[in-house]
């Protein structure tokens, strides 16, 4: 598991169930970071913030929720790829009309409204966990605010614009989970940062589109790497990401009708 995108994620408590021999993390941990209800309760447990955030399954629920959290609402599908049906609601209205388009996209599963937080600095950390414990990591700061790119973003490695208190905060949290799932494999997790104050959007227990950029930028194949720990070898060494003389930038084909205005 770990370099199928999201369908590998998708399947892999069934092929388990089937027997089937898992390298890498144990589709056990894939579940409960795939399931917001078990994922938003272990980073509970684990005293890390997330944005307030609700399942709903009606539209008179999720108008009930979005009115006690205040609108801006992020509303999405769970199991599905960041950004696919992924919507920011100002008004009940268009609360309604975009329920209704998120649900046709993964009808067994409920919608998930959140706070969408206003002015946020989105922030990746993509990695590799051997046992549980950090091995290598990279972080990168997108240049958009968070829920201004369609999934995709312009990023930037090493970061620039971070408070060195976000950073601690961010590699605190990021050792936290990787403890509690003992993540062995490849991994990316999506933080909001604000006021110096960091949030977990999501962790995705897989190799992240921006994978073969923090490689690239770094010096350190994360994918190569990443494959021998999933085979079970033992790596160790000096693996650092932060202290680099240049900049690496990437920057996508932007849904310039998602930003319009």
């Amino acid at each position: 598991m770990g370099f199928g995108g999201q369908v590998p994620n998708n399947l892999a408590m069934s092929c388990f169930r089937a027997g089937y021999q898992i390298l890498g993390t144990s589709p056990k941990s894939i579940d409960r970071a795939e399931d917001r209800n078990k994922f938003s309760k272990l980073l509970d447990r684990l005293n890390i913030g997330q944005p307030l955030w609700q399942s709903l399954k009606n539209y008179r629920d999720a108008l009930k929720f979005s009115r006690k959290i205040g609108y801006p609402v992020l509303i999405r599908p769970s199991y599905v790829l960041s950004g696919s049906a992924m919507n920011v609601v100002y008004t009940s209205s268009d609360l309604k009309k975009y329920l209704q388009s998120a649900a046709d996209v993964s009808a067994e599963h409920p919608v998930v409204i959140s706070k969408f937080m206003e002015g946020a600095k989105e922030i990746e950390v993509d990695g590799v966990g051997q046992e549980g414990k950090l091995l290598i990591y990279a972080i990168s700061e997108h240049v958009e605010n968070a829920g201004v790119h369609s999934g995709d973003a312009t990023i930037v490695l090493p970061p620039q614009r971070l408070y060195l208190e976000t950073v601690r905060q961010i590699k605190e949290a990021t050792k936290k989970i990787l403890k509690a799932l003992n993540i062995n494999g490849p991994f990316n997790i999506q933080f909001l940062a604000k006021d110096n104050k960091i949030l977990v959007i999501e962790l995705n227990l897989r190799a992240s589109r921006s994978f073969p950029f923090v490689s690239k930028v770094t010096g350190f194949n994360f994918v190569q790497i990443a494959t021998k720990v999933m085979l079970g070898e033992k790596l160790s060494g000096d693996l650092k990401t932060i202290d680099l003389d240049y900049i690496g930038v990437k920057a996508p084909q932007f849904s310039f009708n998602r930003i319009k205005g």
